[in-house]
């Protein structure tokens, strides 16, 4: 067994690989499960008693030495392909740089800003973290209000006049707080909801909405602006309807649908056979948020609309699932070819 040792040694000082895989299949033959020094050490439980402190340290000092010579040889092997490497091969196709995208969130986010900078409008932003008179209060939220329940807001623990906010109509409120009319501005940015969530509705959700004050603002100033945007962002044929509804801040308030642009209004299991496809809602600024915010509404009026940003994302890009825009697969990013 000393004779078998001290000729492995041997091979290893003597070994003098010219490629990585020479020394893998060496590295295998020594140290491998099936390799030499596995078998010494199946026979080095069947020597002696008195024997075994002697060939003990030797099969040690044979696995020091195999383990050691062996990454040396693979450490000097791949500096040496790090060199040739390194020598530059002008005949050789070059390589390109895989271009970036932008997130569709971003995409659409920029093409709703871009298209009401057309219409004169500025952007306003606001913390994401509010209290509850911006977020409730001044738009003529009463107590009772369904969206004050624990059910549809993030409160903080500590301090149940602070949340999360539900939607950037806060940033309206900051808006007409600190300047005075004429008010033109969007205001986009990522709200939050206790909401399960599925396919169809997140936790977390990006809003952009609008705000316009001035001086005998009409209901078609609204109706104009909103048909504006439609056909800018989903086609010169599109066709928008408002149907009545209910907001607590806005007085009449409408819900905004627009020819599907995937059947022409014809009818899919995308608009479930109607022809149309909500986008948004809208209305007339009540004047009690007005005055709230302390501008005089028998002077002054104005409109407000909102938008989700991950719904109009969907129905410009076909996308059927909200999921997929919060799971950063970048099979789904790639497809968005707009470069960076």
């Amino acid at each position: 067994m000393t004779n078998r040792i001290d000729t492995l040694i041997a091979q290893i000082e003597a070994f003098r690989p010219a490629t990585g895989s020479e020394i893998e299949e060496f590295r295998i033959r020594i140290l491998g499960r099936n390799g030499e020094l596995n078998a010494l050490m199946e026979e080095f439980r069947t020597v002696a008693p008195e024997l075994k402190r002697e060939l003990g340290q030797k099969l040690n000092a044979l696995k020091t030495k195999a383990t050691e010579t062996i990454n040396n040889l693979k450490a000097t092997v791949s500096a040496a392909l790090s060199q040739d490497v390194g020598q530059d091969d002008l005949t050789r196709p070059g390589t390109a740089d895989e271009p970036g995208s932008r997130h569709p969130i971003s995409l659409t986010r920029n093409l709703i800003l871009d298209i009401f900078a057309r219409l004169g409008y500025t952007v306003a932003e606001g913390p994401e973290i509010e209290d509850d008179r911006r977020v409730f209060s001044a738009l003529n939220f009463p107590p009772e209000h369904p969206a004050r329940d624990m059910q549809d807001t993030f409160f903080i623990r500590r301090n149940p006049d602070v949340l999360l906010r539900t939607h950037t109509s806060s940033i309206q409120v900051r808006t007409m707080e600190s300047s005075g009319p004429p008010i033109r501005v969007v205001c986009p940015g990522r709200v939050f909801r206790n909401e399960a969530i599925s396919y169809r509705a997140h936790c977390i959700f990006h809003q952009i909405e609008g705000l316009y004050v001035d001086e005998n603002v009409s209901f078609a100033d609204l109706k104009q602006s909103i048909l504006y945007f439609a056909r800018e962002c989903f086609g010169p044929q599109t066709r928008i309807r408002l149907r009545p509804s209910y907001f607590p801040f806005t007085e009449p308030s409408a819900e905004v649908d627009v020819s599907c642009n995937l059947c022409a209004g014809k009818g899919c299991n995308v608009c479930k056979g109607t022809g149309w496809l909500e986008i948004m809602g809208c209305g007339m600024v009540d004047p009690n948020v007005l005055e709230n915010c302390n501008i005089d509404s028998k002077r002054y009026s104005g409109f407000a609309f909102g938008m989700g940003v991950e719904r109009i994302a969907m129905l410009r890009y076909g996308v059927r699932d909200l999921r997929l825009y919060f799971e950063n697969d970048i099979r789904f990013l790639k497809q968005f070819a707009t470069v960076i």
